[in-house]
């Protein structure tokens, strides 16, 4: 049943594809660079540390992202071969008609040569002249004369063009077809690399067979033990927000003038207002929380890749990096709060008018409370599991205390 799941996954991800046929190839080039560069990433990042501990789950998570990026890079090969040979054979059709041409042009230059070689003593083309009846028919035959030699230039110079118009799209050719055969060469390799994942990947559904209803309870501990940490956030954003407007209102003399808000939104100043309008306008366009990293889970509620049924909660973005990276601020704004938890791994969450950016899970901290940072600041040092190896950024998107989905935020890689 498992395995149904996986492979009815891969199929919707080859229709979601195909249905972008209509891109061009220096598109499909553009994102078969990126989903190679991805694949390295996931490569480093998830599986280039020996663990001390071997935990089934997330191994098996990571070969299934591992899998997901190879396959989308083997459909984008496949299109990008389908429009090269598309290319090749619209090539090729081009390569007929010049050379037919070309042939045409050689056949008509060379009998123009051999007439013009019947008659070209300077005796000929006197005699030509001279044997004219009158002045206007002699002025005429050398104003001929004139054009057949400028008309022989020009074919000359046409068969020229001509010649090196098809050596340069027989070059064409030859690099088409070569680009053509690598891509094929790589996307054999990618799948024998797939193969061999797969086999990884039955190996590590047996051992959570085996111990199902082990994996199954930790795996809902730690399900419990996030919506805990998630519930105490929002709380502290609750809070958060009435000690940020309670301190705006003592800035008021005249407390009356003040515009009145819903529960739970900010007050804002006009310079607040400002930065929040700022902030939205660079909506897509904003940075990302640290300069290399691959996300391993997404935003919102997602099916669990091993238990049918369990359902995980994206609170934000799940962002590995490489050990000793540092988290950076998205946007200017101010430190609105440093949580810490019991394990003592930091959040620091930044106020930007009525958005705040949470960087949670981190190690160590740069910044303090009511601070202005500026946009790509430094922030924190993210935290490095001992046992999987990973670091791992929790980044997290507010409007007031309603959670937006970083990736329709952040710059797309």
């Amino acid at each position: 049943m498992k395995r149904n799941k996986f492979y009815i996954s891969i199929l919707i991800l080859f229709l979601s594809v195909f249905s972008v046929f209509g891109q061009t190839r220096k598109q499909l080039e553009a994102q078969r660079k990126k989903l190679n560069k991805e694949i390295k990433q996931v490569n480093t990042l998830l599986f280039n540390e020996i663990k001390k501990e071997k935990n089934a789950l997330d191994a098996l998570k990571d070969i299934f992202q591992k899998i997901e990026v190879r396959t989308q890079l083997i459909s984008t090969i496949h299109l990008e071969a389908a429009i090269l040979s598309k290319e090749i054979t619209a090539n090729q059709m081009k390569l007929t008609k010049l050379s037919d041409k070309l042939v045409r042009l050689k056949k008509d230059y060379a009998a123009m040569i051999f007439k013009s070689y019947k008659s070209r003593s300077q005796e000929s083309r006197t005699m030509f002249l001279l044997s004219s009846q009158s002045f206007l028919q002699a002025y005429k035959r050398l104003g001929y004369m004139k054009q057949y030699t400028s008309f022989r230039k020009k074919q000359g110079e046409d068969i020229g063009e001509q010649t090196t118009t098809v050596q340069r799209l027989n070059d064409s050719l030859i690099l088409q077809k070569t680009l053509k055969d690598s891509l094929i060469v790589f996307e054999t390799g990618q799948q024998k690399q797939i193969e061999l994942d797969k086999i990884n990947q039955e190996k590590l559904i047996t051992v959570i067979k085996k111990n199902e209803s082990k994996y199954k309870k930790a795996l809902q501990n730690k399900i419990k033990q996030e919506k805990r940490v998630t519930l105490k956030i929002d709380k502290k954003i609750r809070e958060e927000i009435a000690r940020a407007n309670r301190i705006a209102k003592e800035k008021e003399k005249e407390k009356n003038k003040l515009k009145r808000v819903k529960k739970n939104e900010f007050i804002l100043t006009p310079e607040s207002k400002a930065l929040a309008a700022k902030f939205e306008l660079n909506k897509g366009k904003l940075p990302w929380p640290v300069n290399e990293g691959i996300v391993v889970r997404k935003f919102g509620k997602q099916p669990h890749p091993s238990f049918p049924g369990i359902t995980i909660n994206g609170s934000g973005l799940h962002i590995v990096t490489r050990q000793g990276k540092e988290a950076q601020a998205i946007f200017s704004g101010s430190i609105l709060n440093v949580l810490v938890s019991s394990e003592g791994r930091k959040n620091v969450l930044i106020q930007h008018g009525n958005y705040i950016s949470s960087y949670n899970n981190l190690e160590n901290v740069y910044v303090s409370r009511g601070e202005k940072i500026v946009t790509n600041q430094k922030i924190g040092q993210i935290f490095t599991d001992k046992i999987s190896k990973k670091t791992t950024l929790i980044f997290v998107l507010f409007k007031n205390t309603m959670r937006l989905n970083p990736a329709h935020w952040i710059l797309k890689r």
